[in-house]
């Protein structure tokens, strides 16, 4: 095996937050009446989360209501603040990708210890992990360093933990997961399953389009 220990970003990498998250706007629009379109929820989405994010540290659940705040702003629907816990309610029911627990439970059998680096709470963690068929032998949340992903504690975190583990990180999204990897030397796949470009110059050790083609990458590598 060329790495001991793989870890992931599970929201956009292991799980689909895209169709969870426009699921969640659209059926909690629709109670007022509103129908939102797909494409613009995520728009939305992508463009005010990390700017909620980068201000000081505060739950997940506390960032998933102010996003759901200014999305519905943003998307002519007015949303009553006391409905804007919606996403998070809903978040533990956002399902794996098809491949997510086959490639994982393969990788499992390889040998490979798996971890999760994620932009989330516990207990909403705690919520998803039912949808794994395979535990997990780290886990950094955000709740955990007080932070949030692009920024360097969560891999700080995990670096102190792994020690001299071999260690190869695999993610969806560029701007949280590929950059601060590559500042920080850790060896990342990008995952990139909705063919984005690079948002700018860092270039991941490799490009797949699933999880399928992350099995195949490290069986290669061998």
């Amino acid at each position: 095996m060329p790495y001991d220990i793989i870890t992931f970003d599970c929201y956009g990498t292991l799980i689909d937050w895209n169709g969870g998250i426009t699921a969640a706007f659209q059926e909690a629009a629709r109670v007022d009446g509103v129908n939102l379109d797909s494409d613009a929820i995520m728009t939305a989405y992508h463009d005010i989360e990390p700017a909620v994010e980068e201000q000081d540290y505060r739950p997940y659940r506390e960032v998933l209501k102010e996003v759901a705040v200014r999305g519905a702003a943003r998307l002519g629907w007015p949303l009553d603040a006391n409905r804007s816990g919606f996403l998070a309610e809903s978040l533990g029911d956002w399902t794996p990708f098809p491949d997510t627990n086959p490639m994982l439970e393969r990788l499992r059998e390889s040998g490979y210890q798996l971890g999760i680096l994620s932009n989330i709470d516990e207990d909403l963690f705690a919520r998803t992990r039912r949808h794994f068929t395979v535990q997990f032998d780290l886990l950094v949340t955000a709740e955990r360093v007080r932070s949030y992903k692009p920024g360097h504690t969560h891999f700080l975190t995990a670096k102190e933990e792994i020690g001299d583990r071999r260690w190869l990180h695999a993610a969806r999204s560029y701007f949280h997961d590929v950059v601060p990897a590559r500042a920080l030397g850790v060896p990342v796949v990008w995952v990139n399953r909705e063919h984005s470009k690079p948002l700018g110059p860092e270039r991941p050790d490799a490009e797949v389009e699933n999880l399928e083609g992350l099995v195949e990458w490290l069986d290669r590598a061998v």
